[in-house]
């Protein structure tokens, strides 16, 4: 018997199909770990996303309800105006009210609440609600001649516009009656 030998590859060297399967097999892998790492990094960017949302949520709502306390504030504040002129006794009461009113004030401040200045500055759209418009030549126009009800903002997010007179140039038809 004759037997033909034919010719095997060596334990060490993979054959040309086993050598095509180990790079398919690895290629495959390779694309299964940049899959895992890209859905990696998107749960990530979610999970930092919505703890965002939720910081930003926290903020609004918090920021609506001091929003809705100034009213009260203010009404305190314009009652405590008139106290001075009253009795001793009312003013002693009035004392422990202007202490609340405090306590009111620094609730607002430790969230960053805080009243704007507008008299004098020029009328903003976004800070301001013009309530009120005077022809004047004594002011430049858009100035604010007067505010109505302070204006309130936490950063830079206006929590309640001021309510405020704004200046007008005299139109010229009265220039000319004059």
């Amino acid at each position: 018997m004759n037997e033909e030998k034919t010719p095997q590859a060596s334990p060490s060297e993979p054959t040309t199909s086993e050598t095509e399967l180990m790079r398919k097999h690895q290629e495959e892998a390779k694309e299964y770990k940049d899959k895992y790492l890209l859905l990696l990094a998107e749960v990530d960017n979610t999970r930092k996303r919505m703890q965002k949302e939720k910081q930003e949520m926290t903020r609004f709502a918090i920021e609506n309800v001091m929003a809705e306390v100034l009213q009260p504030i203010d009404n305190l504040e314009n009652a405590l105006k008139c106290a001075d002129a009253m009795s001793k006794e009312v003013q002693n009461w009035a004392m422990g009210f202007q202490m609340i009113l405090s306590q009111f004030k620094d609730v607002l401040n430790n969230h960053g609440v805080v009243a704007f200045h507008s008299e004098g500055t020029d009328f903003d759209p976004h800070k301001h609600e013009a309530v009120e418009i005077e022809e004047t030549s004594d002011f430049p126009e858009g100035m604010v001649i007067k505010e109505f009800v302070k204006g309130y903002k936490c950063g830079e997010r206006i929590i309640r516009a001021a309510r405020v007179k704004v200046s007008k140039k005299p139109s010229s038809s009265e220039n000319s009656s004059e």
